[in-house]
């Protein structure tokens, strides 16, 4: 079966067991939009962040403030994260308690409150802060972000069964992922500090996912995109995209180190480097580093059959540290660099023979691992 197979029961909302103490679940959306008036183009993210439900009631938990802590209370809330990257980006965070929010256990999946909205087809919302500075707790910067969206996940990475109904169940994995839109398409505007942006499905180079679990990765690697170009033909490949994403991923007490999950999907054709499809002896070499100005990545990895190496480069400038707390409350990185502009070429190969160099633009990419 191919991974390119929708199964929206898995961006159904995971927070029950124990998971609803102690768990958390998200759905990430990011793509690029331009501004109505210039025409420049801008990426952007959109999230909703859910945690510890039983644990709730009017008002957001928040971990990070200081009488929180000192009472060893978990943080608790829908936490919906946007912002922009590149020049002037920022990250801005818009906290609700529990009993303001209606999510719905079932599928399709929704999540709402008061006038921000998530579901599979539709994205609304607004956040506005002011004086962050004076509140660290909030994780944030200033600014002011709002949204109307319509999505349309065309290319779906299914991870198997690592993500599947019995390992939900059983809640094994510390952290699970979902690529359901590994290719989205978003239509609609965005407004960022009072600029218009247009968001159109052939050019907004758009991806979604979800992870949910009991703590984070370390060190934690995702890169994506969907804009990519042959450097054999010179032409634009019209139905690919392609994926990696883990690091160290946690199987009840066992951590598996340097693990990730990739996959390309090569106009039609599947290539997939899944560790835990033992059968395809899947093997990974991995590395990231930080110059002066540059966030850097080399993943390579092979299986009985296929090979493809990633190498990519985002400039600092136009990324953020990107801000979560885990459901024990734990600021576990100070330095998780996010950004939306990397750029790189993925040599994919079959059989010993070169399939194609691809020239890779508009990529989502992130590291970073937990602060010492």
């Amino acid at each position: 079966m191919s991974f390119n197979t929708h199964d929206i029961s898995r961006d159904a909302c995971q927070l029950f067991g124990g998971q609803a103490s102690c768990g958390y679940d998200w759905w990430w959306h990011s793509f690029t939009g331009r501004s109505a008036e210039t025409g420049e183009e801008r990426p952007f993210f959109i999230e909703f962040f859910v945690c510890n439900p039983a644990l709730g009631g009017d008002a957001p938990i928040l971990g990070q403030l200081p009488e929180n802590k000192a009472k060893g209370r978990r943080p608790s809330y829908l936490m919906v994260k946007a912002g922009a990257w590149g020049e002037g980006g920022t990250q801005l965070h818009r906290f609700f308690g529990w009993n303001n929010i209606k999510v719905s256990m079932d599928v399709p999946y929704s999540v709402s409150a008061e006038d921000c909205y998530a579901a599979e087809d539709r994205l609304k919302g607004h956040v506005r802060i002011t004086d962050a500075a004076k509140h660290p707790e909030w994780m944030c910067g200033d600014g002011e972000m709002s949204w109307d969206l319509e999505l349309d996940k065309d290319i779906t990475w299914n991870v198997g069964y690592g993500a599947g109904k019995l390992f939900r169940k059983l809640q094994l994995f510390e952290m699970f992922w979902h690529a359901e839109g590994m290719r989205t398409r978003y239509k609609g505007e965005v407004i960022f500090n009072g600029v218009r942006y247009i968001v159109s499905p052939e050019n907004c180079y758009g991806y979604s996912d979800k992870n949910w679990g009991k703590d984070f990765t370390s060190p934690w690697v995702w890169i994506s995109s969907n804009n990519l170009t042959s450097e054999l033909t010179g032409k634009k490949l019209e139905n690919s995209a392609f994926d990696i994403g883990g690091g160290a991923p946690k199987v009840g007490p066992v951590r598996l180190k340097r693990k990730l999950l990739s996959c390309f999907w090569y106009e039609g054709t599947p290539f997939e480097f899944n560790f835990s499809k033992f059968w395809t002896f899947t093997r990974t070499k991995f590395w990231s580093r930080e110059t002066d100005t540059k966030i850097l990545w080399y993943v390579e990895q092979c299986n009985l059959r296929d090979r493809m190496v990633t190498k990519l480069v985002c400039d600092k400038k136009d990324m953020l540290f990107v801000n979560y707390e885990s459901p024990k409350g734990e600021k576990r990185y100070s330095r998780l660099w996010n950004g939306g502009n990397g750029r790189g070429v993925v040599s994919l190969y079959r059989d010993g023979k070169l399939v194609d160099r691809i020239r890779v633009r508009n990529t989502g990419c992130e590291y970073g691992e937990f602060d010492s």
